[in-house]
């Protein structure tokens, strides 16, 4: 079978998964009483909602990966590894979400996971981020010790800014649904189908789970679903830095992939340095549950969640956009400045967006 109908059928399978399962979920929760109730002040719905929706992301993801991998794609490197790996990386940030989902978990047991899951990730598979790609004139390889620190980092910083994104009604989705578009069209460029088939199974998933998910939302991700999607993100993250291009047209040949990889991930990634930046200044711990997100702000000003959340949604594909236009048409390649070009781009841009509302908001 041709890679390209692999990634069509990876897509549908788990688009249709989600959306014959996600109903029976949320039944079910609610018969159980496994909701979220909007009793802390920080909570931004007004009646309680399940928040299992995770379990059906997870099943989605797995069933979908499992049963359209293109195993006849084992000349790629790390092909095997990546999908051993990222199973068993899965299956135990499930087990934590789903708990903490439920009844809740200390902080120091989800850090616990997550240092396992970065070890399991970094060290066992190997899946580390070589190379700054230019950026603050670093060319030469990473050494092994500042390779894996800088791979833990990342594994920290992508899989908690999707949880912490996850605050509006399909806010989450949306954004999830967009980057890992944009990853599985790479990876379908550089020919790696393996890693392609993962991004379009996560993209079905998050098309499916808006359905649900989109104001007013029905069901939410919860620490299940968003983990698992973050684990995702970091696997197609430091992958898209490392692959080789060789078979990909001149024109993705040409983009600095580290830059891209942020590109895609502009918005989380602003949104989580952010907070933890704010809070670490008021001498808080960066993971104290606040209502300080900007998503947080548009909604102080009555923006809604559902113009929130598409503002948001074609903000990040306007920076991935502006990083095209910086390379094939201007022809800034330049690493550094390009991801100077790139945050200010991304900062004033938000500004700009969240100015407009305010400004909507006083005009209506």
């Amino acid at each position: 079978m041709s890679g390209l109908y692999i990634l069509i059928f990876g897509f549908f399978t788990a688009l249709i998964v989600v959306l014959f399962s996600m109903p029976s979920l949320i039944k079910v929760a609610k018969l159980k009483n496994l909701v979220d109730s909007p009793l802390e002040d920080r909570k931004m719905h007004r009646w309680s909602i399940p928040t299992l929706g995770g379990v059906v992301i997870f099943g989605a993801i797995v069933f979908s990966y499992s049963l359209w991998f293109p195993e006849n794609y084992d000349f790629i490197d790390g092909m095997l590894v990546n999908f051993k790996f990222l199973i068993s990386s899965l299956i135990l940030l499930f087990f934590v979400g789903v708990k903490d989902d439920i009844i809740g978990t200390a902080p120091v047991k989800k850090l616990i996971a997550h240092i396992i899951v970065a070890f399991i990730l970094v060290v066992m598979a190997g899946l580390r981020i070589e190379s700054m790609q230019g950026i603050f004139g670093v060319i030469n390889p990473l050494s092994l010790w500042q390779s894996y620190l800088l791979s833990i980092l990342a594994y920290l910083v992508i899989i908690n800014s999707i949880n912490l994104i996850d605050g509006l009604d399909g806010l989450a989705g949306l954004v999830s649904l967009l980057a890992s578009v944009f990853f599985g069209i790479l990876f379908y460029y550089s020919g790696n189908i393996p890693l392609s088939l993962l991004a379009f199974v996560l993209s079905g998933t998050m098309l499916g789970f808006i359905f649900f998910n989109f104001y007013p939302a029905r069901v939410f991700m919860g620490d299940a679903g968003s983990l698992a999607i973050g684990s995702i993100f970091c696997v197609l993250s430091i992958n898209s830095i490392n692959e080789s291009y060789l078979l990909a047209p001149i024109w993705i040949q040409t983009l600095n992939k580290a830059v891209l990889a942020m590109s895609i991930l502009a918005y989380p990634l602003i949104d989580t340095l952010r907070v933890f930046t704010i809070r670490i200044l008021k001498a808080k711990s960066p993971f104290t549950a606040d209502k300080n997100h900007i998503h947080h702000n548009f909604e102080k000003i009555g923006f809604g969640h559902a113009k929130t959340s598409l503002s948001i949604f074609f903000y990040s594909l306007t920076v991935v956009l502006f990083q095209l236009f910086l390379q094939l048409f201007l022809k800034i390649n330049n690493p550094t400045l390009l991801l100077f070009m790139q945050v200010v781009f991304s900062c004033l841009t938000l500004l700009i967006i969240y100015l407009l509302a305010k400004l909507y908001i006083k005009k209506n």
